[in-house]
């Protein structure tokens, strides 16, 4: 397994780091408790990121701002997802490393430097996973950017 993840690494090292957290993110519209699962390439819900520590399961707190959702994890990097990176979000019953009851997971689906990736997150209390569907539903666009549309490694579009 160590082979395995180690290999993953060499292969996805050209992988950009996604950006950090702006020092201060603005007021939570939305916060929730839950378990960061896993970033994956988009639609294909297998391959797992290992790189940047995206790859790591580990407990969150998911937070929705103006300008993007904070996934601030315990024992591994914050993952930040800039609004204008969303491309969507839905409900998923699972991912590499997790799977749950149908709908049980809110996959952020978004841009990391021009590349599709989905992010998995698993709340504590199943009463909350529809408000953070809702909250960042609230800030994607209407109609997606198409995969032409550069995504630069701080999540804006330079265009």
């Amino acid at each position: 397994m160590a082979v395995g993840w180690r290999n993953r690494l060499r292969r996805q090292a050209a992988v950009p780091a996604p950006p950090a957290a702006p020092a201060d993110p603005g007021p939570e519209l939305y916060r929730t408790e839950g378990q960061y699962v896993a970033t994956t390439t988009a639609g294909d819900w297998l391959d797992r990121l290992a790189v940047h520590g995206l790859g790591v399961r580990s407990e969150a707190v998911a937070t929705v701002h103006p300008d993007g959702v904070l996934l601030a994890r315990r024992g591994a990097p914050d993952v930040y997802v800039p609004r204008n990176a969303l491309t969507g979000v839905r409900l998923e019953s699972g991912m590499t490393g997790k799977f749950v009851e149908k709908n049980g997971l809110v996959v952020l689906s978004w841009r990391l430097n021009g590349e599709g990736v989905d992010t998995g997150f698993r709340t504590r209390h199943a009463t909350d996973k529809a408000q953070l569907l809702a909250a960042v539903a609230a800030l994607t666009p209407a109609t997606p950017p198409s995969n032409d549309s550069p995504i630069d490694p701080e999540g804006r579009n330079p265009q």
